[in-house]
């Protein structure tokens, strides 16, 4: 049974609003965002009692010596006497916030906070928000480095592209724990249970399908990649100026690795050229999909809208054309949320000790959790709830087989 999440700080007695920033005032009505987030979302609670003397003198000094001294001759019992295998580090600089953007450290804090209680009460995995005053990468990755023996996982969050691949590559090569930018890869993890799922519903495989990409951001460029490794027949990918291809000269590094492996099929131009015949969109940009390209698409199509608050495609237009639609809000069926992947991927990876976590690891945590659907299968039911409570222990168990069996496991 997953914990009630409680705010112990908040006064039933008061309005708690945000008089005093001047954002509401007795007159004004009341908000419930800003009481719940009275006071922050978290709080550090012991797991030892310290009733008395003797419980003092094991919890600190002068017991707490001898543990230490253990850990100074054999560094590897600090993950059976501390917390350090059961604690995750979220890291942003605040660059890409939610669908807020570029909003500083400080305003990050509350995704930071609300981040870190999605892994206890999903995963059971403990973790704590760092927002950093630098956007220069190599201060990020000299950072987390340092920060890193308090920790055994490290999740990247809301670090704006192309940064954010840089930064992840360079950490996952200085550090022996896993590193994941939950953006990118536990984006990319549910869309291909929920694609997967779609799939089967209609008689068909990923290598049955071509997909296209709305987006060659963080999440856009993860989700091609993930898509090929899983057996995909074909992706494109477009950004604002179209459909990333070898023929353009406007490319990052990124994009153009990105081009060097995407878009079998030769196709040039705009998003909406791309959408003919394509039996897969999938949204991670913002903006508008034009209905007569919805139209165009193949018979039978899945329409993945999945930007937040304002799908790409509205689920009203995408029902007219789609077999399956699901989009990024609560409010609708086929919801892929990242909550869904990170908590159980973390907490199977913390449990075998894993040095990092692989694509096998994605893969597996992938196929898990379109497991859970099982025979309940339909048209809007491809991809569980957040709240179903088998969701984490599959996907816990799942990757940390995987894990085993890719030699990244150390227990």
């Amino acid at each position: 049974m997953a914990a009630e999440i409680v705010n112990p700080r908040s006064d039933s007695k008061t309005h708690d609003t945000a008089d005093a920033a001047g954002l509401s005032s007795p007159d004004e009505p009341f908000d419930p965002a800003f009481a719940l987030h009275r006071g922050g979302k978290m709080a550090v609670q012991a797991t030892v009692p310290i009733r008395d003397k003797d419980d003092l003198s094991l919890a600190y000094t002068p017991g707490v010596a001898k543990v230490c001294s253990a850990i100074a001759e054999n560094p590897e019992l600090v993950h059976d006497y501390t917390w350090k295998s059961q604690v995750v580090a979220v890291v942003t600089d605040g660059t890409a916030v939610l669908g807020l953007g570029d909003i500083g450290p400080e305003a990050s804090l509350p995704v930071m906070e609300g981040k870190a209680i999605l892994f206890k009460q999903f995963g059971g995995v403990d973790a704590v928000p760092i927002a950093l005053a630098t956007t220069d990468a190599d201060e990020i990755v000299d950072t987390v480095v340092r920060l890193a023996p308090s920790f055994g996982g490290v999740n990247l969050e809301d670090i704006s592209a192309p940064r954010c691949f840089e930064i992840e590559r360079k950490l996952q090569e200085r550090l022996d724990i896993p590193v994941f930018h939950d953006d990118q890869h536990g984006t990319a993890v549910v869309t291909l249970a929920a694609l997967r799922n779609a799939a089967k519903l209609s008689g068909r495989t990923l290598g049955d399908l071509r997909a296209v990409i709305s987006g060659a951001g963080a999440a856009g460029v993860a989700i091609a990649k993930f898509l090929l490794e899983a057996g995909i027949g074909d992706v494109a990918v477009a950004d604002r100026k179209g459909i990333v291809s070898g023929d353009r000269t406007d490319l990052t590094d990124v994009k153009r690795e990105l081009a060097e492996i995407t878009n079998r099929a030769g196709i040039t131009g705009s998003l909406e050229t791309a959408l003919a015949g394509a039996d897969v969109f999938i949204g991670v940009s913002g903006g508008t999909v034009p209905e007569p390209a919805v139209a165009s698409m193949a018979p039978g199509a899945f329409v993945f809208a999945m930007a937040n608050p304002t799908p790409e495609v509205h689920p009203d237009v995408a029902h007219k054309y789609a077999a399956v639609v699901a989009t990024g809000r609560s409010d609708y069926p086929n919801q892929i949320n990242n909550v869904l992947a990170f908590p159980g991927i973390f907490a199977g990876a913390l449990q075998v000790r894993a040095s990092r976590i692989t694509e096998g690891m994605k893969i597996a945590a992938a196929n898990a959790l379109a497991d859970v659907v099982g025979d309940e299968l339909a048209a809007d039911y491809v991809i569980p709830s957040p709240f179903d409570e088998r969701v984490a222990p599959a996907v816990t168990a799942a990757v940390a087989a995987a894990a085993r069996a890719e030699g990244v496991a150390r227990r």
